[in-house]
């Protein structure tokens, strides 16, 4: 089976747990553990067996930060702490031993999974039992429309459904980041089957012929959409076939290949087999192919230093120019978010140790480079103001060299004392300080961002309420590109003008992931807060893709009338807030065995090393 799905679900689990809770601090080891605190661990934490992925026999501790300073934070400890390598083995359980746990230990797994099944049934049910508003009718009957069959059964939704324009570009396709509320709004309603047909067929799509002029894109590379096309069968014009024909981007505005798309499968992949209990679909042999195709692309070796992906503009929801490219936050949260989903999923053989120890490795570098390098609060931001610059060595402070004068001058008087956020972008000698929400707030839902640093974002979307939501939640980004740095950095474009579109327009879709971060973080108050702004003007206003000016008071000039994500985002909100607990098919919980396992500084011979020390007070940022 593949690893227990970890959940906020709790009914009729705590017990269970918290029977064995004084094992929540179990150290990576050899030794085989109780199958029953296995069990209740995977209630608490997302982690991967402690028998495959983070047994000391297969974990190697990976090159944490190579441009780690003298400490993780001023109260960190000194990094002097052995290597875990170098730590006495622990003597391997018997054979017998070993297979009897093993079997106990699957009983465990498969009772923890059918607790929380039973619960999120109850869910789906009490979901289909709630009294709906005349605007969640309305939405329902909208998102109906939007279905796409093909052969006879329902594989996803188009982009939007405007009768007002009879140019539709390509908004009559199937997008896979689209298509994500539409599927999370079925899957909270019980009809999962128009999503195990979307996950099926686009598996079925993945990149092996397209090409973009001569170059073909990476094997493993996901469609951003599809269309059902009918052709003449056998060149007969009288008989015709469906078939799907896939865009990777060749098609596309830009030309530019989805990064994101191949992430967002894996994310729904794992919210479709926690809330149906359908893991076979999981374990089938294409499915598994194609999740390890997925990250072969993404972990593969480059040029690139960093543990983020290194991607180009236009490459994500943001679809245009914009100045993203390098390592965008809103891709390096997907990734994250990705890995954290696919390493549950993964079957653990001879096969996979390899791959499943470089997602551990990519996981744990990863989160300490975000965590460490892209927040700013005011007192991160005073510590920039100070750079010196030019430095060379190990022990630079300014890592990225970074100049001060980088630093915006609304930056200052924006950014609240209580509270911070992830910034846009980190490169050398370059840090986009712009705040994107997407990123932020998946950062939240995924556990990249620690609970400390979670709380600063929604505390800062609390004091910016009418920067970031005003008449219409959500800013995608704040503030927007204007005047000179909108010419040189967009190429003048006329659709990204400031304060339209993907330059601080107002996104009503991302009003489902809001108010997911919302929930994790007990502060549905807010997310009630920013539906109940929505509400008032979707259905009046036709359920519109965006909405310009600063607070977001019109409708966005070139903007799609109703557009599906808008639907089913509100939909989605709405049916979450009133069952919270059906958040958990989508979050991640901190997974301190994962910072537990390792860390590294650099030693007076410039040698990487690892330290637990180190990792543990990531806990505590």
């Amino acid at each position: 089976m593949a690893a227990a799905a970890i959940s906020h679900l709790r009914r009729g689990a705590q017990r269970h747990a918290l029977l064995c809770l004084s094992l929540s601090r179990r150290r990576f080891s050899s030794t085989a553990a109780s199958p029953l605190a296995a069990a209740a661990r995977r209630l608490l934490s997302t982690t991967v067996d402690a028998g495959t992925s983070s047994s000391g026999e297969h974990y190697k501790p990976p090159p944490f930060d190579p441009f780690r300073a003298a400490s993780l934070s001023p109260s960190a400890p000194p990094l002097e702490s052995p290597r875990i390598e170098d730590e006495p083995p622990s003597s391997p359980p018997r054979p017998e031993e070993a297979a009897a746990s093993e079997a106990a230990h699957e009983q465990a797994t498969l009772a923890c999974q059918e607790v929380e099944l039973e619960g999120l049934k109850a869910g789906v049910e009490a979901v289909k039992s709630r009294e709906e508003s005349p605007e969640e009718k309305e939405a329902w009957w909208l998102l109906s429309r939007a279905v796409v069959n093909y052969c006879g059964s329902a594989v996803g939704t188009v982009a939007a459904n405007d009768p007002s324009t009879s140019q539709m570009l390509n908004y009559d396709q199937v997008f896979i980041r689209d298509f994500v509320p539409s599927a999370i709004a079925f899957l909270l309603k019980g009809e999962s089957d128009v999503v195990k047909n979307f996950l099926l067929h686009t598996l079925q799509l993945q990149s092996w012929e397209k090409t973009v002029d001569c170059y073909s894109p990476g094997q493993g590379l996901m469609p951003a959409s599809f269309k059902v096309r009918s052709v003449p069968l056998d060149g007969n014009s009288e008989a015709f076939e469906e078939v799907l024909d896939p865009d990777f981007g060749e098609s596309a505005i830009g030309r530019v290949a989805p990064v994101d798309s191949g992430l967002w499968w894996i994310i729904l992949l794992r919210a479709y087999g926690k809330i149906t209990g359908d893991y076979t679909l999981q374990e089938r042999v294409d499915v598994q192919t194609g999740i390890r195709l997925i990250l072969n692309l993404c972990l593969s070796d480059g040029f690139d230093m960093f543990p983020t992906l290194l991607v180009t503009d236009g490459s994500c929801m943001i679809d245009r120019r914009m100045g993203i490219h390098g390592h965008p936050l809103e891709i390096q949260a997907l990734f994250y978010s990705a890995l954290r989903c696919a390493r549950e999923m993964i079957g653990v053989n001879d096969g996979s140790k390899n791959l499943v120890r470089a997602i551990n490795n990519r996981l744990s570098a990863l989160s300490f480079h975000i965590r460490e390098y892209y927040w700013v609060d005011m007192k991160k931001i005073n510590e920039i103001y100070r750079y010196k610059t030019e430095e060379y060595s190990h022990d630079a402070i300014n890592k990225f060299n970074i100049y001060p004068e980088q630093i915006p001058s609304w930056l200052a008087d924006w950014i609240p004392v209580k509270g911070g956020y992830l910034i846009g972008n980190l490169q050398p000698a370059h840090m986009d300080f712009r705040f994107f929400s997407l990123g932020n707030l998946w950062a939240i839902v995924s556990s990249l961002a620690t609970q400390r640093q979670a709380e600063g974002i929604l505390n800062l979307i609390e004091a910016k309420w009418d920067d970031i939501v005003a008449n219409m939640p959500l800013k995608i980004c704040y503030p927007a590109l204007e005047y000179e740095e909108w010419r040189i950095i967009t190429g003048s474009d006329p659709k990204n003008t400031p304060w339209s579109y993907h330059n601080g327009g107002s996104w009503p879709t991302l009003l489902w992931q809001f108010t997911l971060a919302c929930i994790k973080m007990g502060r549905r108050d807010l997310a009630r807060r920013a539906v109940e702004v929505a509400e008032k003007r979707l259905s009046d206003d036709k359920w519109p893709e965006y909405y310009d000016t600063r607070t977001g008071r019109f409708i966005g000039k070139q903007s799609r009338l109703y557009q599906t994500w808008t639907i089913a985002g509100y939909l989605s909100s709405k049916m979450l807030l009133d069952c919270p607990e059906m958040a958990s098919i989508l979050i991640c919980d901190e997974d301190f065995e994962l910072l537990e396992g390792c860390a590294c500084s650099v030693n007076k011979s410039a040698r990487i090393k690892c330290s637990r020390r180190a990792a543990k007070s990531q806990v505590l940022v």
